[in-house]
């Protein structure tokens, strides 16, 4: 194994926030069982692993390992890795980030602002919204009790790539006593749900942000994410299709990682042109450079 070795914070406003992603330039080839034991050994939601040339089309081939298993897509990692490459393997280079994911080939875009982090932008690959379920099935597998699941909106799996259920929540209060009981939700797992639960409300720690969230998922056990750009990408789709708000787009602040200590900002601009168009952005805060021996 060689490589650089990286360390971004993603989705945060400072150093030591959002969700910390670690990134591998391989300079040699690595077998996918490597890749998998660095992904454990660093035991972050995600570790990518991106190529230091381009392909034919100008993509840079990236792969998304949890410290479980390989994942086709997911928010974070895909900012944090564009934001590598632009620094380190093209300084010198406009234009979009392109990474080719197992979704397919992503680009990323970046915008700068006086007093703030860079902020990376990618536009979600296709996504379709799944069957619905009764609040009832899930709500003891959160931690949470039926009523506290706002019937506006139902509970529904949404994918691309992988997939995620998206629950709403009437308030914070609800949001912070969730949590995802693995043993609860092993009948549901059975019947297909993932378990991978993406919850929001309404309701705000700061009234600069329009959401609150959280994002419970199976990786060797429980684990939360203190920012998903993913979750975050189907929730656009979501509350497009559901109608949040009038009108056919949403640019929305969504606030998560407090319950974690490390806060995060995630943003989002999503619009239905016939199709839903979803892009999720979020700052990116480099915290470590190394090689990987």
């Amino acid at each position: 194994m060689a490589g650089s070795f990286h360390i971004v914070d993603v989705f945060a406003e400072r150093p030591c926030a959002g969700n910390p992603l670690a990134v591998v330039v391989a300079t040699t080839a690595m077998p996918d069982d490597a890749m998998q034991r660095v992904a454990a050994e660093t035991n972050y939601s995600e570790t990518t692993f991106v190529t230091p040339l381009p392909e034919h089309d100008g993509g840079r081939r990236v792969r998304i390992f949890t410290p479980a298993r390989e994942i086709a897509f997911a928010g974070h990692p895909i900012l944090g890795t564009a934001w590598v490459v632009r620094r380190h393997l093209e300084p010198e280079a406009s234009g979009p980030v392109r990474l080719n994911l197992a979704v397919g080939q992503v680009p990323v875009t970046f915008e700068s602002s006086p007093g703030r982090p860079e902020v990376g932008w990618f536009r979600a690959p296709p996504m379709s919204l799944g069957p619905t379920y009764a609040a009832e099935r899930i709500a003891p597998a959160l931690g949470i009790f039926v009523g506290d699941v706002d019937g506006s909106a139902p509970v529904q799996r949404c994918s691309a790539g992988t997939a995620a259920m998206i629950v709403p929540l009437r308030s914070l209060d609800a949001l912070r006593r969730s949590r995802l009981d693995l043993a609860a939700y092993a009948p549901l797992a059975a019947d297909g749900l993932p378990p991978l639960v993406y919850l929001f409300c309404a309701e705000t720690r700061s009234p600069e942000n329009d959401l609150s969230a959280r994002f419970f998922f199976e990786a060797n056990g429980v684990r939360e994410d203190p920012a998903t750009g993913n979750g975050a990408a189907f929730l656009g789709a979501y509350l497009l299709e559901h109608r949040f708000r009038s009108g056919s787009e949403l640019a929305l602040r969504i606030e998560q990682g407090h319950d974690l200590g490390r806060p995060s900002l995630v943003l989002l601009r999503a619009r239905n042109a016939g199709a839903f168009e979803v892009h999720v952005g979020g700052g990116v805060i480099p915290i470590v450079e190394g090689r990987l021996l």
